[in-house]
């Protein structure tokens, strides 16, 4: 939920956990007890008020079940891929855990997660999207229950744009660079004290995937259908030139004000709370934190879809998913418990008013549920105007690439367009330079 973009190089944020339910421990001692009772647990990445949420499913849940005892663990995102890589095989570990879409290939590969059986393949398929079920894929198998999508969209101050003159947010990569130049300030030294446009940097995917966006809507993609990175191609190398002259011939953006991880706090979010940034494209997910930084300022918050390029037929956003997934190191008997337990929170018996217990979970934070019946039952919630121009932008928004050592990839490109934020080259060599480290890092998965 929080931060759903891989960044295992932020793996330094400390594990910490929430255990809730009989066990206690948030583990999986053994597959049943004397009684034949099963412990299954499951582990995520969602902070207290949404781990409360879903303890109330797992209580009714175990209610209707009570052979089986369910526990929830959560670790901060930084540390979530380290935690089922390392944890899954033990005795110990957890039976269920959510995964970024971008794992799975490896994660499927090695063995830690299980495939679907048929019954639960044809119910994934039979209420999911088809682009959202390609997430859940690997080779010839389903390998998880979809749990939400998320994209990206411009975020804009509208009490900046009101107080600049602005009637209405950029639509064309001209005007966000009119827009951006109108809103920004300086300070007698000529440093910028409220910047026109942001990006953010020290966060892979939280730089990666609005790059990737600006691409899309310019006409472009990151991958051919062979996996042959395009980084050189001509919207890649517009966006990244675009980049730079923010920073440096137009003097609207800074740096400073870039830094970011993936728990949502650094430099990035505080200036756009603290209304210091004029507009900066983000996630839906981060409503909440803005929220809880904002208070009643967050009001101010207006969402519009991606600007489009020079050489773009329309707005094209980038879009990813979570999965619930199940180890395939569990015993027998605590995967079987485990996938009745998924398909029963993520079908409509599980909450109320057609939503299920996941779609109630997720719709809590803001967040786009992925099932069909889902995002019908929260219409209500995902109707507001922060959320509508997401739901909307997924109708015309394309996947992230999951492939293998897309997460080194994503590093991989984030070291390359940061190096041009930061001055350290000009975009055409490090555009050069990332095309041949990416290039060489997919041939190793998939040859050239």
């Amino acid at each position: 939920m929080k931060v759903k973009t891989v960044a295992m190089a932020l793996a330094m944020a400390s594990v910490s956990s929430v255990a809730v339910s009989g066990c206690g421990s948030g583990a999986s001692p053994s597959a049943s007890d004397s009684t034949g009772k099963v412990s299954i647990s499951y582990l995520t990445l969602w902070p207290s008020p949404q781990v409360a949420i879903f303890q109330q499913a797992i209580d009714k849940y175990e209610k209707l079940h009570p052979n089986v005892s369910i526990s929830v663990r959560s670790v901060p995102f930084g540390n979530l891929l380290s935690t089922i890589t390392t944890d899954s095989l033990s005795s110990h570990g957890p039976t269920m855990f959510d995964i970024y879409d971008l794992w799975l290939p490896s994660l499927a590969k090695d063995g830690v997660v299980a495939s679907a059986p048929p019954l639960y393949t044809k119910d994934i398929q039979a209420n999911y999207d088809a682009n959202i079920v390609e997430s859940t894929d690997y080779k010839s198998g389903t390998y998880g229950y979809p749990n939400e999508v998320d994209d990206y969209a411009l975020n804009y101050n509208k009490v900046l744009f009101t107080q600049a003159g602005i009637k209405s947010p950029p639509a064309t990569w001209t005007q966000l660079i009119h827009d951006a130049k109108v809103l920004t300030k300086y300070n007698t030294s000529g440093q910028i004290t409220q910047q026109g446009f942001g990006l953010i940097t020290s966060w892979n995917s939280g730089v990666v995937h609005p790059w990737l966006a600006m691409v899309q809507s310019d006409g472009g993609k990151l991958l051919t259908g062979r996996h042959q990175p395009l980084l050189t191609s001509p919207a890649s190398e517009a966006v990244t030139n675009l980049y730079s002259k923010l920073v440096t011939r137009y003097k609207v953006t800074s740096p400073a004000m870039s830094v970011a991880n993936a728990n949502t706090t650094g430099p990035y979010l505080n200036s756009f709370a603290a209304g210091k940034t004029g507009m900066i494209i983000m996630a839906d997910w981060w409503e909440s934190a803005l929220k809880s930084s904002m208070g009643s300022k967050f009001s101010n918050v207006g969402v519009a879809p991606i600007p489009v390029g020079p050489n773009g037929t329309g707005s094209h956003t980038v879009y990813y998913s979570w999965v619930s997934t199940v180890n395939a190191h569990a015993s027998p008997a605590q995967q079987k418990a485990a996938w009745a337990f998924l398909r029963w929170a993520d079908s409509p018996a599980s909450g109320s008013h057609g939503s299920s217990a996941m779609g109630e979970l997720l719709s809590s934070e803001g967040i786009m549920p992925s099932r069909t019946s889902d995002i019908r039952a929260q219409k209500a919630r995902l109707d507001t105007p922060f959320m509508k121009p997401y739901v909307e932008a997924l109708k015309t928004a394309y996947p992230f690439p999951v492939v293998f050592g897309g997460d080194q990839m994503t590093t991989d490109i984030q070291n390359t367009i940061e190096s041009v934020i930061y001055g350290q080259t000009n975009p055409p060599n490090a555009l050069k330079s990332g095309q041949t480290t990416v290039s060489q890092l997919l041939s190793q998965y998939y040859g050239r």
